[in-house]
């Protein structure tokens, strides 16, 4: 069985093996070993298997056309079909890999930092073999969805300007090197983040803040857009980045509740958590800027949901509603003086800001949970809770994601650079990567 979430996972394993163990004791002292192994056996369970089915297919919405269309929408028409094109191959190839050796060297006892090899190519799993009480294919495909979007969501922070092939190569070895150590670190039982107790319900640490850090360092290292400051650069549809953060809303759903890898109460807490702290997050980046630029936007208000959406994400199992709805108020107003001060004071070019929402929103949610999952507070706790040091352990997870992700990710541009080059023409920027790299433009007339 794969142990996903530290505290409810362990817990459902410690209950069947108590209910087991009493059971035993209650039998005559002579009974069959076999038919004791066969009670402890793992059941199917055809509700938690319907439900982490819909979960999957939602993580995959909220990739294609989720992410698609939300960044899509945020750049300008000559870049539209090259942003579609990055997000869509950087999830098939993930996908790809996931099932040769990623899953294998993630959700597999190893090391503290990586599993082994034992299931690459799905060695050993048949349709009837169960992690937990679902079928283990369905638990590897929720799993590879999380992959495959973490991966897309880098793609923002060097948008238009960035070669097709070069974010194909990177992307493949940013998943091996990065990406898969770091889950494997946080939701396997071996890892040892886990095995510190970090809290991340569904990835703060493992999708967020190691995305948005590796799209900051691209950003930095690719340099900025040709023209950034002189030429305007606004979005050029709102209205289909609007699709698609209504789309990332919906499909957020299964990666929160989803990621509860059941049908029952705790995918019952992540989804109002998941509602609440969205909303609260919408309304707070809009007072944000109304206070700060006299008028609330459309493209703040949509920012403002996704941050909700990161913010919540490792907390989502383990606070309550209104911990939710404190979290998702406050985050916006951080990740907002992020996106413009910060930004602008240090002049990177985070094109759709990756860092200022991901990045900055997930580090918030990682170390918030530690405060919110007070049972004081409203939380669910954990064994032997105690705030301060909770936070340290949350605080831990966040030092080791931008590390390990950061340094890794620089690396990994530096091979990228030298093998293919990542950066296109000057010409190219100039005319538009639609065109250029792919041969179509996305709107005639």
């Amino acid at each position: 069985m794969n142990l996903r979430k530290a505290p409810f996972s362990l817990a459902a394993a410690g209950g069947a093996l108590l209910a087991s163990t009493v059971a035993a004791l209650a039998q005559d002292a002579t009974a069959p070993t076999v038919e004791t192994a066969a009670a402890a056996a793992p059941v199917l369970n055809s509700g938690d298997t319907a439900w982490m089915l819909v979960s999957t297919i939602l993580v995959l919405a909220m990739i294609v056309p989720g992410v698609a269309l939300f960044y899509g929408g945020l750049v300008r028409a000559k870049n539209m079909l090259s942003v579609l094109m990055q997000v869509l191959l950087t999830a098939c190839v993930v996908m790809i890999l996931w099932v040769f050796y990623g899953y294998s060297l993630t959700f597999t006892d190893g090391g503290s930092l990586i599993g082994g090899l034992s299931k690459a190519f799905l060695a050993g799993i048949a349709p009837d073999t169960l992690s937990g009480t679902i079928p283990e294919y369905v638990f590897l495909s929720f799993q590879m969805t999380f992959a495959a979007i973490t991966a897309t969501l880098i793609v923002g922070a060097f948008a238009e300007r960035v070669k097709f092939a070069a974010v194909m190569l990177f992307m493949a070895l940013w998943v091996t090197v990065v990406y898969i150590p770091i889950a494997h670190s946080v939701w396997q039982s071996t890892g040892w983040l886990f095995k510190r107790g970090a809290l991340d319900f569904a990835g703060g640490t493992v999708v967020h803040i190691n995305a948005g850090i590796a799209g900051l360092v691209g950003a930095l290292i690719v340099g900025k857009r040709a023209g950034l400051g002189k030429d305007l650069m606004p979005p050029h549809s709102l209205t289909l980045s609007m699709v698609g953060a209504a789309l990332l809303w919906v499909g957020w759903f299964g990666f929160n509740a989803g990621s509860a890898l059941t049908a029952g109460s705790v995918a019952g807490l992540a989804t109002i958590n998941t509602f609440v702290a969205t909303a609260a997050a919408a309304i707070g980046w809009s007072v944000a800027e109304w206070i700060v630029r006299g008028k609330p936007s459309m493209l703040g208000a949509i920012s403002g949901v996704v941050t909700g959406l990161v913010a919540v994400t490792p907390a989502a199992g383990f606070i309550g509603p209104i911990g939710a709805i404190v979290l998702g108020f406050v985050a916006p107003f951080i990740c907002f003086f992020f996106v413009t001060t910060v930004k602008n004071r240090f002049g990177y070019d985070d094109s759709l800001d990756v860092f200022g929402i991901h990045g900055i929103g997930g580090i918030v949610g990682a170390i918030a949970t530690g405060v919110l999952v007070a049972p004081s507070l409203g939380g669910v706790g954990v064994a032997d809770y105690s705030m301060g040091h909770q936070v340290w352990i949350q605080i831990e997870g966040v030092l080791f994601t931008l590390v390990w992700s950061g340094v890794g990710s620089a690396i990994l541009y530096k091979i990228v650079d030298v093998v293919i080059g990542l950066r296109v023409r000057k010409e190219v920027e100039s005319e538009g990567l639609d065109i250029v790299e792919h041969g179509e433009r996305a709107y005639h007339g």
